[in-house]
């Protein structure tokens, strides 16, 4: 993969921002501190902050001159700290405004690629007046009820029979008032990092539980994390450029991680973009750069590089 340098003075002062008060702030304080030791490393001048909605003035009044976005969830993956961040001029890692809105909602990600012609699993938003029997028979058993903006499987639950429906939703609202049921696949789970516009090496995951669920990715010491990930090389480029298409139809940039499953008849079926991956020492996008021949810190530098691109886009440099 060819790569761009980038000296560390190029970058200037550096906020990282990790925390926040999302579901994921714990993963986040991890990925913010290793992006922190990172630049530290490389010789970045850095400030980590674990950041709040009522702490925006911290970056006003500091002379930071951009932001790594190490904020997990809603607040910090979903358009919101990217607006704030335009209004006052300064660069940030990764998705703009839209890109970033757009993949957090995973209804209207699954509307975008529908029309793209890229395939997702049929999905219907619940409520409580949802009609729980015609929710089963359009979709059928087993099916995915899930937080339509939340990210690590965060309140999801495979739903194996109707009485489980509702119970489901429950606890999906109980972390967002939006809630979707999600047509199951049956197959393999793929996640593919995207660098830039180049496609990483894919992962291959496996877990005992019924899915990869936050037990199975924070907890779980069995889960398995294939890469290379055992496909034909043809085949894995295939999946990639489908990868790189649904970024591109939700205008994400910079980097992400998409995942996606490959049932049976070796359809694949793109789930979610996730627009600010984990960036802990045993995270995804971490081991397919390395695999790709990209240690961390370089990767922590290409990351941050994708700020030059807002940074232009917007007309401030």
């Amino acid at each position: 993969m060819q790569l761009t340098s980038y000296k560390p003075a190029g970058f200037g002062h550096v906020a990282v921002l990790m925390g926040g008060v999302s579901a994921e702030r714990e993963i986040s304080l991890e990925s913010g501190q290793a992006v922190f030791d990172a630049l530290v490393k490389k010789e970045v001048e850095t400030s980590l902050i674990d950041f709040k909605p009522n702490q925006f003035h911290l970056l006003q009044e500091n002379n930071f001159d951009r932001v790594f976005i190490a904020l997990h969830g809603r607040g910090g993956e979903d358009g919101t700290i990217q607006g704030a961040l335009e209004t006052i001029g300064l660069p940030y890692s990764g998705s703009g405004v839209i890109g970033s809105a757009l993949a957090m909602d995973k209804v209207r990600s699954k509307a975008i690629w529908q029309q793209a012609n890229l395939s997702t699993p049929f999905a219907v938003e619940l409520n409580q007046s949802s009609d729980w029997q015609a929710v089963g028979e359009r979709l059928s058993f087993p099916l995915m009820v899930k937080p339509v903006r939340e990210g690590s499987s965060i309140g999801a639950t495979k739903v194996n029979a109707i009485e489980e429906l509702e119970p489901a939703w429950q606890k999906a609202n109980s972390h967002d008032p939006r809630v979707m049921a999600e047509k199951w696949i049956e197959g393999d789970e793929y996640t593919v990092p995207i660098l830039n516009n180049q496609v990483l090496p894919m992962i291959k995951l496996e877990t005992k539980r019924e899915f990869y669920n936050y037990e199975a990715k924070y907890e779980d010491e069995d889960t398995k994390y294939i890469c290379p990930c055992g496909l034909d090389g043809n085949r894995e480029k295939d999946l990639g450029e489908i990868a790189l298409a649904a970024c591109q139809q939700l205008d994400v940039s910079g980097w992400a991680r998409v995942d996606m499953m490959v049932d049976a008849n070796q359809q694949a079926w793109l789930i979610e973009v996730n627009t600010v991956p984990g960036m802990t020492s045993h995270s995804l996008v971490p081991m397919s750069a390395k695999q790709a021949g990209i240690e961390f810190e370089e990767l922590v530098l290409q990351i941050l590089a994708s700020s030059f691109a807002n940074d232009s886009e917007a007309g401030r440099l």
